[in-house]
């Protein structure tokens, strides 16, 4: 790959396609069917992009996007995880954790502007690859979650870095539930910074190829849609306050907004264990500070989820067998010890993750 390549034609069957258009360096995600859920090899293409394109003098921007029409990526490629995790050591995970981590903290210390188009759908692992940059662009259309207590798992991809910023204890709601939230929720909880309509993308984003990109958004910007986090912040900073997750939970039970006891109800339906370690690890992150911090923790969490049953449990009724049953283990949050979520955060030894350093320094903002 070249840092000036021309365009790739629409047809390829490539997973990413990488062009540059006038001073813009552009990153499609192209598995459609897929919703763009990234796969290792995609991890390490737009890796190696992002790279070359840093020294390359005659790129100013760089823009990433996702195919089709339904959103920016879905998240990983969590059926292969399934599978790794069911059949193989869990190495194979673990290597495209670490290079996706990796790939997260380039994003938010990127050189240049990293325009994130967050259009559609945008989960998991595409909070990571657009949420981290510099320039987050939301839509009508945008849907955000980080789902994944729903399939055993963990908020990761520096997503309990970024719901831990979130005001008050709205990044513990959206990390425990997984609720997806629009444009406007998007815009209050930090996780994006602009709205545009959709229909002017195509716009922006062509735009984009002689103008600087402050210049290119103070032609498209708008008010975004009302979101629906800001009236319900006083009960959600009341309930998910707790040193808990069952107090948390029979905090919601108890409060009179029917939106509360929902709550309680949607999180009695996830991965016990996942909820309890979810909450431990955004306390924590709010401690550890940098980016890299967090990533370094998410990495153990990640990589010890692996070696329990829920993971690879989650995904079969989610995902796989979509029976939208499945059989946690634990079964109830009281069965799930200080000791099982203290496992969680333990060293890796030799193989930590280490993107911290004593040298960490802020995001670069722009």
């Amino acid at each position: 790959m070249t840092a000036r390549e021309e365009p790739v034609l629409p047809h390829t069957d490539e997973p990413v396609l990488l062009h540059t258009d006038g001073r813009a360096a552009h990153i499609t995600l192209n598995r459609p069917k897929a919703l763009n859920a990234l796969t290792h090899a995609m991890v390490r293409g737009i890796d190696a992009a992002l790279t070359a394109w840093a020294q390359d003098p005659a790129v100013e921007t760089v823009v990433i996007t996702g195919a089709g029409d339904r959103g920016l990526c879905a998240g990983g490629d969590i059926r292969a995880v399934h599978d790794d995790a069911r059949d193989g050591d869990g190495t194979a995970s673990a290597a495209f954790w670490r290079d996706e981590y990796h790939l997260n903290a380039r994003i938010a210390r990127y050189p240049k502007p990293y325009v994130a188009v967050m259009d559609g759908i945008v989960m998991g692992g595409g909070v990571g690859i657009s949420a981290h940059g510099a320039v987050r662009v939301v839509t009508e259309r945008s849907r955000i979650a980080m789902p994944e207590t729903g399939i055993g798992f963990v908020p990761d991809v520096g997503g309990t870095y970024l719901l831990a910023l979130a005001p008050g204890e709205l990044g513990t709601h959206l990390a425990l539930t997984g609720a997806p939230i629009g444009a406007g929720d998007a815009l209050l909880c930090g996780l994006a910074d602009h709205c545009v309509p959709s229909a002017s993308l195509p716009r922006l984003i062509a735009d984009l190829a002689d103008t600087p990109v402050r210049d290119v958004l103070a032609r498209y910007v708008q008010p975004p849609p009302p979101g629906e986090l800001a009236e319900r912040q006083g009960w959600i900073d009341a309930c998910y306050g707790a040193d808990t997750v069952e107090e948390i939970v029979d905090r919601l039970s108890g409060h009179g907004d029917p939106a509360a006891k929902e709550a309680a109800e949607t999180l009695l339906t996830k991965a016990p264990t996942a909820l309890k370690v979810t909450l431990a690890a955004l306390r924590r992150a709010r401690r550890l500070g940098a980016l890299e911090r967090v990533l370094d923790q998410e990495y153990r969490v990640s990589c010890r989820a692996l070696t329990t049953p829920d993971l690879v449990e989650g995904i079969r009724a989610q995902v796989i067998d979509k029976d939208r049953d499945p059989r946690w283990s634990p079964a109830t949050l009281a069965e799930v010890t200080g000791a099982d979520v203290a496992g969680f955060f333990a060293s890796l030894g030799p193989r930590e993750l280490g993107l911290a350093g004593p040298d960490t320094t802020p995001e670069v903002a722009w």
